[in-house]
């Protein structure tokens, strides 16, 4: 029997069912989050766990108030996630955010006000703050709006690095600072073509691994201070409010205005990988630019301030951060975001590492406790698009947590050494009880590391990073200056373990000045020869000054970027850093990955006799390799006294004499010697050393 089928049952294709206006609408993807461009449209998805409605705010670029606003229809919400395709949209010219309704009941957690448009989390940019330092303009009722960028980039054959991480030399950099001074002499300062510009610069020097302090948008304007000093508005000028978390900040572009921000950041990370140099991210995920329980309503407050905030069973913002809040970081809601950012980051711009501001609170539960296994640092440790980024924590909070020497790792994680910072502060300025403790810095901190199985890797070394005082403020103050900060000094850390040499800030006596030169010398050397990862921080190099500010982050001003005339006036120290760097990495027994043994000698001024007693002020330690089959040896000898001391080399092999690579107490260019050419000691193998200065030298 055949079977005929009606022309009036045949299949008919589905019709469009919702419409707002002259939008159609349809059923939206919940994930990815955020706003994505599909066949037809755009598709919309936000999550909010206790939101009770959602509606879409579209806005044409540049207009004060919104073209259109579509409520999300109930059928659909798919579980907690709005998800809404809006077809016919041109996303050229869109931005947008929304608006959540539900409970407003701040002592429960609930923060719900539909009268506000909230951004989109997701983002992939922010328009609205193009303009660096520009107060945002009071008739637009909604200043940070999400904007999807176009995706036409090139990357050609340009890939992650993978540099082995102790063959790094990091170089901790201020986008906008590092060439928004007008000595920089790049086509557009303070921005991330300016910084591509200066690549010369940093191939010449010999850094292969920028950290860049935060690129994310965020709202420089949201500081309410005045500098009592000048009346002039500060600033957040470090940008430690992320508001944007997977938005370049369009104001550090030259074409930001033209929201060329994605472009113009992905060009920088792909010339910097062309030198050879790779990119890391310092990224705050630790609170948002939300403030503390009466800060602004940007985003998360508004979106679901429960789910994203540690908070009190008052409703009030727990502070682990000194920021004001702290987000919820293991929250699974949290950690997908967390993870989800990380990877577009690293697929999306080839971004080579993070690190991770306050990264201690990473380790906490939603009421502040310490996590036995925080499940976000695993997941960050063993996510399979994260394999081969480099992973540093900054392994302490603002609320007391300390772990520096145990971060959770899981095989993964590095850590800035906050005490290869204090240890070596308190050596290089003659304090008693520190050589013996010097020396595990100088091993790569194996009393830190070696019994949970990680290696000297783990340790980034430092002694100035952007928070305190900068290498030459750390021998020319005693105490901070921070009052043109607006807190009366209240703010900064107090104990900077540094030494001014004698007189406080700017001198003009020749021996206080050859004094602080020498002691800056002397703590690069002793960074740059010291097993883990350096750190130096932008203008340590060339002198750069704060003029005794140890908490500068507020101030966008000509004494608070990097001055490039001062490689100029402070070429000596310049030549010597260079020397140093190209040295370090070109000498095995400085870039290792595993632990030193039979490789190192302890010495003091009379060989293997090393004096590591509570008042001693000096250490001298050899290193032994093989290299091309011939054995190489370092000598580095270390006097820090106030009075000048002898030191005697151990023999070496017959045929092989000592050669003077650097001396920090002879000037420039008699400081540093080419290694291929290095004169030999003037006296066999004594070696005398001023006071308060180091040497180098080569058995060969």
């Amino acid at each position: 029997m055949s079977s005929v089928v009606n022309p009036s049952q045949a299949v008919q294709k589905p019709t469009i069912g919702h419409c707002h206006g002259e939008f159609r609408l349809r059923f939206g993807h919940p994930l990815p989050y955020g706003a994505r461009v599909v066949p037809g449209g755009v598709n919309f998805s936000i999550f909010s766990c206790h939101a009770t409605d959602c509606t879409l705010v579209l806005f044409r670029r540049g207009e004060p108030a919104p073209f259109s606003e579509i409520p999300f229809p109930p059928e659909f919400r798919i579980g907690d996630v709005f998800a809404m395709t809006v077809l016919d949209l041109e996303p050229a010219d869109l931005e947008y955010g929304y608006r959540m309704d539900g409970p407003n009941d701040p002592q429960a957690g609930h923060r719900f006000d539909k009268s506000r448009i909230l951004l989109d989390p997701h983002a992939l940019t922010v328009t609205g703050r193009e303009t660096y330092g520009a107060a945002p303009d009071p008739k637009y009722i909604f200043p940070h709006r999400g904007h999807i960028p176009a995706n036409g980039f090139e990357w050609e054959q340009n890939r992650p690095l993978k540099l082995r991480p102790e063959d790094l030399v990091i170089y901790e950099m201020h986008v906008r600072g590092f060439t928004r001074h007008a000595s920089s002499g790049v086509v557009h300062p303070g921005t991330f073509d300016g910084l591509r510009e200066k690549i010369p610069y940093l191939l010449e020097m010999g850094f292969n691994c920028v950290e860049l302090m935060p690129v994310f948008e965020f709202e420089e304007m949201e500081n309410p201070r005045t500098n009592p000093d000048t009346g002039e508005q500060l600033v957040n000028y470090w940008g430690y409010s992320t508001i944007g978390f997977k938005a370049p900040k369009a104001s550090y572009a030259a074409s930001g205005a033209k929201a060329g921000q994605v472009d113009e950041f992905k060009e920088l990370v792909r010339d910097l990988h062309i030198a050879g140099i790779q990119v890391i991210l310092d990224v705050v995920f630790n609170h948002t630019g939300e403030g503390g329980f009466d800060g602004p309503v940007i985003s998360f407050r508004g979106i679901d301030n429960k789910t994203y905030y540690m908070l009190t069973p008052d409703g009030r913002n727990l502070n682990y951060t000194g920021c004001g809040n702290t987000l919820d970081c293991n929250h699974p809601i949290v950690r997908h975001f967390i993870l989800e950012c990380l990877r577009y980051w690293a697929a999306e711009y080839h971004i080579d590492g993070f690190r991770f501001d306050l990264a201690s609170v990473l380790d906490r539960d939603p009421n502040g406790e310490t996590l036995p296994n925080p499940p976000l640092l695993e997941s960050m440790a063993r996510d399979p698009v994260l394999s081969h980024c480099v992973l540093i924590a900054e392994a302490w909070d603002a609320g007391g947590l300390y772990q520096v020497g145990h971060f959770p790792s899981y095989g993964r994680w590095m850590e800035w050494n906050g005490k290869f910072r204090d240890t070596a502060r308190r050596f290089l300025k003659g304090d008693s009880h520190c050589v013996s403790d010097m020396v595990q810095r100088i091993l790569g901190s194996p009393d830190l590391y070696r019994a949970s199985g990680r290696r000297p890797t783990a340790s980034v070394n430092f002694l100035t990073c952007h928070d305190g005082f900068t290498l030459a403020d750390l021998f020319a103050y005693n105490e901070k200056h921070n009052l043109s900060n607006g807190e009366n000094n209240r703010d900064g850390n107090n104990d900077n373990m540094s030494w001014n040499c004698g007189a406080e800030g700017p001198i003009d006596d020749p021996s206080i000045k050859s004094l602080r030169l020498r002691c800056a010398k002397n703590a690069l050397t002793l960074l740059l020869v010291s097993q883990g990862v350096p750190m130096i921080l932008m203008g340590d190099e060339m002198g750069r000054t704060q003029l005794g500010n140890n908490n500068a982050y507020c101030h966008d001003t000509d004494w608070n970027w990097l001055n490039w005339d001062l490689a100029r006036e402070n070429a000596g120290l310049l030549r010597f850093v260079r020397s140093l760097i190209h040295f370090r990495r070109n000498t095995p027994a400085l870039c290792r990955s595993d632990w030193l043994g039979n490789e190192i000698s302890w010495h003091g001024v009379e060989p293997f006799q090393p004096d590591w007693s509570d008042s001693s002020h000096s250490l001298a330690f050899m290193l032994s390799w093989e290299e091309k089959s011939s054995p190489r040896s370092l000598y580095a000898a270390f006097n820090m006294h106030w009075e000048p001391l002898e030191f005697r080399l151990p023999n070496l092999p017959a045929g092989q004499s000592w050669h003077l690579l650097a001396d920090t107490g002879r000037e420039s260019p008699h400081d540093f010697h080419d290694p291929a050419t290095a004169p030999l000691l003037e006296n066999t193998n004594r070696l005398p050393l001023i006071t308060r200065s180091c040497a180098l030298c080569l058995g060969r």
